[in-house]
């Protein structure tokens, strides 16, 4: 058997960008209000607190990220962060089915926001040791998304000392399946099957982003293991059958000819190609792992379409360029990732207020496009963005991950980040 990162040896990876991300465009009134806040003795008392726990932000950071919470087995980490949820003042602390946890902070009732992160880690199980080095820490999941986790208790901390009301309840949720393959499991079980399906009026997630980032487009995807299958042989005797690895082959090289849907940004990628027993055997069965990406629903279903056109081309060009006396070349598909594209309006009231709560902190806002949680609310029709606690980090999804802190800095941009949580869940409508 062989297992090889395609990356290496087949470049196949193509990328049509509309260009650079939008500039996000908060009303007057927005505007003012945000300054107006910031001005105001609510917003001195919120950064006092971030910065009286600020430390105590650290230790949970470094705690959370050392207890290994790969995609499927997040059960002790959503333990941990439970546990912290239960001392920050909400109400409702719990987890549910599918390991995701949730604390909630009543408001006025007129509304409910989910602020979220996700638990899991592209890490597999294992000891890990964060390695601080003066301002920096080092560790394998300590961004993405241990970061904003631990975001989430230190917010609820925070507004339940400065006993701020707001209109909307604040539901606080840590999901499991974000990465990977977990196809978004615990941010679709929130949105469609928790006992808070229905009642969501906003949705505000957290990853490692700079404070500008306003993701308001969510990234979509389908995944699927492609397989050839043919009878396989000796690679001397039986020379001049069908082999599935040339069908394959063809495939690929059709695949990287794709055209990309125009006015979308939208990708492709082989990650993974395995089969085979032994170089002098002609394999039975091959397979590839691939990737489609797109901003756009319809371009995924586009490239999708012609993925499985070439799928058959494979097969008719291998069966009828060598012998089928021993059986012929077969080939079919497996969907194992589906995360629904979507977008959050960059004139909608949650762009708008995260917007304004950047600009009024002296930085310029930009709309952004990832591949998050805020997909499935997306895809529920529930206003989503994804921001980020504007605390630097870098090396994601490597073992050499790291987040570096600047106290005053990293206040301040915490204290902006939790104003658009604050102007949010004030709003009419999100």
């Amino acid at each position: 058997m062989y297992k090889s990162p395609i990356a290496a040896v087949l470049a196949l990876a193509l990328l049509a960008s509309t260009g650079t991300p939008a500039v996000a465009a908060p009303s007057a009134s927005d505007l003012k209000m945000a300054r107006d806040f910031r001005k105001g003795h609510v917003f001195a008392a919120l950064r006092k607190g971030l910065s009286g726990d600020y430390d105590r932000f650290v230790e949970e950071l470094i705690a959370l990220t050392e207890i290994a919470a790969p995609t499927f087995d997040e059960g002790r980490r959503g333990a941990a962060f439970e546990r912290l949820l239960a001392t920050a003042g909400l109400e409702d602390v719990h987890h549910d089915e599918t390991g995701n946890v949730y604390g909630l902070r009543r408001g006025k009732g007129r509304g409910l926001i989910v602020v979220a992160a996700h638990l899991d880690t592209v890490f597999p199980a294992g000891r890990i040791k964060v390695e601080r080095d003066g301002d920096t820490l080092r560790a394998p999941g300590v961004g993405d998304d241990t970061l904003g986790l631990a975001v989430l208790p230190l917010y609820a901390r925070i507004l339940d000392r400065a006993n701020i009301r707001t209109d909307a309840d604040i539901l606080f949720v840590a999901t499991v399946g974000e990465e990977q393959l977990g196809n978004l499991k615990g941010a679709r079980h929130l949105v469609e099957r928790s006992r808070y399906a229905g009642r969501i009026t906003g949705f505000v997630g957290f990853e490692p982003a700079r404070v500008e980032q306003v993701i308001a487009t969510g990234v979509g995807s389908r995944r699927f293991d492609v397989h050839f299958t043919g009878p396989g042989g000796h690679s001397f005797s039986d020379f001049g059958i069908v082999n599935p690895a040339y069908a394959l082959a063809g495939f690929l090289r059709n695949l990287s000819r794709i055209a990309i849907p125009a006015g979308t940004r939208t990708s492709f990628n082989v990650g993974i190609v395995s089969g085979g027993t032994s170089i002098n055997a002609i394999p039975a069965d091959v397979s590839a792992l691939i990737d489609i990406r797109s901003d756009d629903q319809k371009a995924i279903a586009t490239v999708e379409a012609q993925m499985r056109d070439f799928i058959a081309q494979a097969v008719r060009e291998e069966n009828d360029a060598r012998s089928t006396r021993q059986g012929r070349i077969a080939a079919g598909e497996k969907l194992i990732g589906d995360r629904p594209a979507g977008k959050t309006a960059p004139d909608s009231t949650i762009v708008r207020l995260a917007a304004a709560s950047i600009m009024a902190a002296g930085k310029a806002p930009a709309i952004d496009a990832q591949s998050t949680d805020a997909n499935a609310a997306m895809a529920a029709d529930i206003p989503a963005i994804v921001i980020g606690p504007g605390i630097e980090a870098g090396g994601a999804h490597s073992p050499k991950e790291w987040v570096k802190l600047n106290r005053e800095t990293d206040i301040d941009n915490m204290a902006t980040a939790l104003t658009s949580i604050i102007l949010i869940a004030n709003a009419p409508k999100p």
